[in-house]
């Protein structure tokens, strides 16, 4: 800071005294010019270039981040195919024994999808009243319906799962507390009369085996339980279809590859994010990934979803994904 009261120094120079001038003094002064102009236009360029690299730079990394994300239209009719997804077995009389047990009110099921304003197509009706051998095949029309439906069958079929296994932790007496139980709303019977009481699907030893192990890595997004523990409706539903496929000799390979297409099409929009992850990350369509890895908790369970979720969101890939529901209720 200059100080007003501070006298400048000038140096005494003897008098008569002649001091001889450098040969480069009178140089030094434009020297010093030129090099501080050479600066001034090397700082500016800097600059400028510093400025325009960051502007293209941060316009190549939007665009590169653009086009590493999987387009949504595309992957939406990777999970949920057009024309559906065969499983690996009929419906049989499934329909007309949930109606004989009372674990189907046959019109308070068929109102509960008015009231929806998913009516029940003549085919549906007639799986329910009549039974039909035809394959089934989950779509996103009758998505809804399929999960009803085998959430019934599930309920109601006699299963090692269900008598043995953690629906029972907290006593045979507390197991309509369960949303899988008390969320039945639809039978002609309390829900104690119908759980777990008619073998309708009677499974072999290495069939049920099959049928532990897989339901015991089958997670879904709403919770972190397995399908081994059927406590909501999903769960319930998952397990019944599950018991169906095994009672009529699908694989363990073939087990997994349903769940991952059922999960799909019961909880797309989590599904979407999933398939945007491995498509960003190890650039796999939804077909080609691994179902026993997917289905499984550290993917589809509420936890490991919620963190492929942040990973997502972090990553700028979250897309919003089209509509799917996951209600635990009818």
């Amino acid at each position: 800071m200059h100080n007003p009261e501070a006298q400048e120094y000038i140096p005494e120079v003897p008098e008569n005294t002649h001091t001889q001038e450098s040969p480069l003094a009178q140089f030094q002064p434009r020297r010093r010019r030129r090099i501080g102009n050479y600066w001034a236009l090397f700082t500016l360029i800097a600059f400028l270039f510093g400025l325009g690299g960051g502007y293209l730079l941060g316009d190549w990394k939007h665009t590169r981040n653009e086009m590493s994300r999987p387009n949504p239209v595309a992957l939406a009719e990777q999970i949920n195919p057009p024309d559906g997804y065969a499983l690996p077995a009929r419906f049989g009389d499934i329909g007309p024994q949930l109606l004989a047990a009372g674990t189907i009110d046959y019109d308070k099921f068929v109102r509960t999808y008015d009231q929806a304003g998913q009516p029940l197509s003549e085919e549906q009706l007639a799986i329910l009243k009549d039974g039909s051998d035809a394959q089934i095949v989950i779509n996103r029309d009758n998505a809804y319906f399929l999960l009803n439906f085998f959430w019934a069958f599930g309920l109601a079929n006699e299963n090692p799962i269900l008598t043995e296994g953690p629906m029972m932790k907290n006593g045979p007496e507390k197991v309509t507390n369960f949303a899988s139980t008390g969320g039945w709303t639809i039978a002609s019977k309390p829900v104690i009369k119908i759980y777990a009481s008619k073998p309708i699907v009677t499974l072999t030893h290495d069939q049920q085996s099959l049928l532990e192990e897989v339901a015991s890595q089958v997670y879904r997004p709403c919770c972190n339980n397995p399908t081994h523990f059927p406590d909501c409706n999903h769960g319930m539903a998952m397990l019944g279809m599950l018991e169906l496929m095994a009672g009529q000799g699908a694989t363990k390979d073939q087990l997994f590859e349903a769940a991952k297409y059922i999960n799909a099409f019961w909880y797309t929009r989590q599904t979407m994010e999933l398939a945007t992850f491995f498509k960003a990350t190890q650039k796999l369509d939804f077909a080609r990934v691994d179902a026993q890895q997917l289905v499984g908790a550290n993917f589809s369970s509420s936890a490991g979803f919620q963190n492929i979720h942040q990973w997502l969101v972090s990553n700028g890939q979250f897309e919003q994904a089209p509509g799917g529901g996951s209600s635990c209720g009818v």
